[in-house]
């Protein structure tokens, strides 16, 4: 029986953490919920699982495998008593790569106002710039959070209430180094879609949206952005020129400084991924034979981000493989 890909989900994105406690919190202002925590204490670490879960939410009461648009933070024991130690972002120099997550939100300017007040800061206002539709905020570790409008900007101006259980965990951002390939791994090896195209040709840079699913609409009744009412998006983001640059990366995060670690894509079959459409033309990181855990495997895509395959268990439980 071949694998799939319309049941496949881009199920989480990790980013390592100093403190949890307030990364949590910050989390869960944003209207997240933990919704589950694996505790690893012989390697020293423990896994947080943030999503929203609300009755609105996309994946209410799904299986932590069956969910998209989850955001999985990493704690290494002790980071949080070091003064010394913090991540890097992705967004300074020379370590750039991942860029942000983000979430859509009902009425943008009372979402802000909220964070705002609650004293988190922003690396770019909505006032900010000629952008006035797009904001980003700041979490504990300086990681950016971009906040983007599922209703019209204008619209809701003078709106002072957000309702956080309707919010999206939309997309999360990596800086490629050619589109061509990038797009190529994710869609002909992963199976993901292009769902939207945005070139901003006068800033010499073009996104491109992927995910699972059904197809993105090319526009929305509303006018807005046709894919933020979406979870669980890659958006791949390139600079022009840098294709043509031999000596040219990104950071991946998870060589040193470390910060990003990896996303990660829930398949409905995952021996048959590995046996089949992953195989060719992939480069590894870890193939589930390698090591002690059989239930996930890495491989690298063509800037050498990590990006893990692990079963869907709603599909197929664990103990069935």
């Amino acid at each position: 029986m071949a694998t799939d890909p319309s049941k496949y989900k881009f199920n989480h994105s990790m980013i390592r953490i100093k403190d949890p406690a307030r990364s949590v919190k910050f989390y869960e202002f944003l209207g997240m919920k933990l919704i589950e925590k694996l505790e690893q204490p012989e390697a020293k670490f423990d896994l947080y699982f943030m999503a929203y879960d609300s009755p609105k939410a996309a994946s209410a009461g799904n299986h932590l495998s069956d969910r998209e648009g989850i955001i999985e933070m990493t704690h290494n024991y002790g980071t949080e008593n070091d003064d010394n130690y913090k991540v890097t972002n992705g967004n300074t120099e020379p370590y750039k790569g991942f860029g942000h997550t983000c979430i859509s939100v009902d009425n943008i300017q009372a979402a802000c106002q909220r964070i705002e007040d609650a004293g988190y800061k922003f690396q770019k206002k909505l006032t900010d710039g000629r952008m006035r539709s797009i904001a980003f905020v700041l979490d504990p570790d300086n990681y950016w959070v971009e906040v983007i409008a599922r209703n019209p900007v204008d619209k809701t101006e003078g709106v002072k209430e957000t309702d956080v259980s309707t919010y999206r965990m939309n997309h999360t951002m990596i800086r490629v180094k050619d589109p061509e390939k990038s797009i190529g791994f994710y869609r002909d090896v992963l199976g993901m879609q292009l769902k939207r195209t945005s070139e901003n040709k006068d800033a010499g840079f073009t996104l491109y949206f992927l995910g699972y699913g059904p197809p993105a609409p090319s526009s929305s009744p509303n006018g807005v952005n046709p894919t933020a009412d979406r979870e669980g998006l890659l958006e791949l983001t390139w600079n022009y020129g840098t294709e043509k640059d031999e000596n040219f990366k990104y950071h991946n995060g998870n060589d040193q400084p470390q910060g990003f670690g990896h996303v990660a894509i829930t398949v409905d079959d995952l021996g048959m991924v590995q046996e089949t459409r992953i195989i060719l033309n992939v480069n590894w990181k870890k193939r589930l034979t390698d090591g002690r855990m059989n239930h996930i495997a890495f491989v690298l895509d063509p800037d050498n981000y990590w990006v893990e395959v692990l079963q869907n268990e709603k599909i197929k439980p664990r103990w069935n493989m």
